[in-house]
């Protein structure tokens, strides 16, 4: 059932686009991955921070991705496909094997696979990180129970490995050593406690004391020290990590509290699902956070005085909020407020509580064995909010289209979403309303550079000299530090026949991105064309060593050999 019904759900996107978001830095445009399996991009994947991570196994599937389906996007997102449908089957067995309760963990697992929230992470080619990430996650739980019925040194290093190969596809596993705290109390019961009626997992094993296994995992932990401080070293060499400067400590904090219930409410009714929430700055009330404050401590509360009670409750619901931190926003990456993919391990913890929980209840009834009847009518619908939900993900157009009719325009970083629409229209040829969505980013935010890039772009493309140069500096004056818009500037200045003017623009393009190809190309033809032929030849090569494919820095270079008598 979890293989096709999920299989039903998502073959879709077999006809799905590349997008213009992310997949371009993760696929379409990065020369690594389109290298294949080489000695020196196998190198670059474990030593790279592209895309303001450090994640080697990622770029390593994406690698394999290419070498197999090159770039027809059908083939990257059925791999997705194939990794959330395992994903499924090892959480379902690995809650089984804990368990022994089908129906409850049957039901986990389908709203796990089926559930609308989870799309992002399978529809969109660039979300490789997640589903592999997660592989990995419940890889290292399974070695985890086989460690805990019988512990030795040998089934402790698959744990340890596990983990390992997990923090290099996505950091999102920083939070496992503390889960498996977690199972130790439930469905494990290592924990040594008063109540010492029930069984462990194996029993055979002694129960242990919360510090004697806090201690044993001690290891996991230097593991996961290790990915934070270099996750936050490569986030902010990219810039990812968003200083106070944008979003106060204050902000980020309300936004959090409100985020942990958004999350919940969308899972309940997963409607106005989008590909980004725009962070609402100080547009959110305090009394927002502390509403949502004081409803997460009752509950949290609640949860302490009925643990020994209700043990899954106490699980889930700390799975859920722990998870959640390294991306709940204090640590702000990023312009949304919350994001779908965030969810895709956090919500196992409460799907727990309602697949454990619904049948207790009914058994007040005396119905407990009508839960698989319910069970069942509930994923119905949600099989077919996924179905609608997979196809606003058809292309760029479709998918930004349906995030500005769920979205809140009035928050600055919603800019985001009618610049990338923009894109994606201009891809397509539509560039009167590119240029629409391009000058409504502006106007939400004027201090948005790149819909004024983006906008130069069209009309260098319309030989309106004039004004591409004026959006391209205005966007310069935003972002000092945006390579492309200097580069741009360049190229249009070098066509008007202003070449002197044009040096120092792809000086300053090649000073803040070294690997902007064009921008050497063009510095290297000018620089040719001025007699400074050894500094030319340089910056040709250079681009040559970027991107071998681009016959105009072969060609160029060739001119500037010849020119030498070489």
């Amino acid at each position: 059932f979890l293989v096709l019904a999920t299989s039903a759900v998502y073959w879709q996107i077999q006809d799905h686009e590349f997008l213009y978001y992310d997949d371009n830095q993760y696929v379409t445009d990065n020369l690594n991955v389109k290298s294949g399996f080489t000695s020196e991009s196998i190198i670059w994947a474990f030593t790279a921070s592209h895309a303001a991570n450090w994640h080697p196994l990622t770029w390593l599937s994406h690698m394999l991705d290419y070498q197999l389906y090159g770039l027809h996007p059908k083939g990257h997102l059925l791999t997705n496909l194939l990794i959330h449908i395992i994903n499924a089957l090892l959480l379902f067995t690995v809650l089984l094997r804990m368990t022994g309760a089908v129906w409850q963990c049957g039901f986990v697992a389908a709203l796990f696979a089926l559930h609308p929230f989870n799309v992002e992470s399978v529809a969109w080619a660039a979300e490789r990180k997640n589903v592999l990430s997660t592989l990995f996650w419940l890889l290292t739980m399974w070695a985890y129970i086989r460690y805990a019925e019988k512990p030795s040194l040998r089934k402790y290093g698959w744990v340890a490995l596990f983990l390992t190969l997990g923090l290099m596809s996505k950091p999102m596993l920083v939070t496992l050593p503390f889960v498996l705290l977690l199972l130790d109390y439930w469905p494990l019961r290592r924990w040594k406690t008063n109540d010492t009626s029930e069984a462990d997992l194996s029993g055979k094993s002694e129960r242990q004391t919360f510090l004697f296994l806090l201690r044993e995992k001690i290891p996991l932990f230097i593991l996961v020290v290790a990915s934070c401080i270099t996750t936050f070293m490569v986030q902010r060499i990219g810039g990812a990590v968003k200083s106070t400067e944008l979003f106060s400590v204050q902000e980020r904090v309300v936004n959090a509290f409100v985020s942990y219930l958004s999350y919940l409410q969308k899972m309940i009714w997963p409607s106005g699902l989008s590909v980004l929430y725009a962070h609402p700055g100080d547009g959110l009330p305090v009394w927002k956070g502390i509403l949502s404050a004081l409803v997460l401590v009752i509950l949290t509360v609640w949860t302490f005085r009925v643990a020994r009670r209700i043990p899954y409750l106490a699980v889930g619901w700390f799975w859920y909020l722990g998870t959640l931190i390294p991306v709940i926003g204090i640590v702000q990456v990023g312009a949304q407020a919350m994001a779908d993919r965030y969810a895709y391990v956090p919500l196992i913890g409460v799907f727990i509580i309602v697949a454990w929980g619904l049948p207790d209840i009914l058994a007040k009834w005396n119905h407990r064995g009508k839960a698989p009847v319910i069970y069942i009518g509930l994923l119905v619908p949600l099989m077919v909010a996924t179905w609608v939900q997979v196809s606003y993900w058809k292309h760029g157009i479709t998918l930004f289209q349906h995030s500005i009719s769920v979205g809140r325009n009035e928050y600055r970083e919603f800019a985001r979403v009618h610049n990338n629409l923009g894109i994606a229209l201009k891809q397509k040829g539509r560039m009167a309303e590119a240029i629409t969505q391009y000058e409504a980013a502006i106007k939400i935010n004027p201090g948005f550079a790149k819909p004024y890039n983006n906008l130069g772009n069209i009309y260098k493309d319309a030989k309106q000299t004039d004004e591409a140069i004026r959006y391209y500096k205005e966007a310069i004056r935003i972002n000092p530090d945006y390579a492309d818009a200097y580069s741009n500037l360049g190229t249009i200045l070098l066509q008007n026949g202003e070449a002197e003017e044009a040096i120092p623009h792809f000086r300053d393009a090649i000073r803040i991105n070294p690997d902007l190809g064009l921008a050497r190309i063009n510095l290297g033809t000018v620089l040719a064309q001025k007699g400074e032929r050894e500094e030319a030849i340089v910056h040709l090569r250079e681009a040559i060593k970027i991107n071998s494919d681009l016959a105009l820095a072969h060609f160029s270079l060739g001119n500037v050999l010849f020119q030498k008598g070489e």
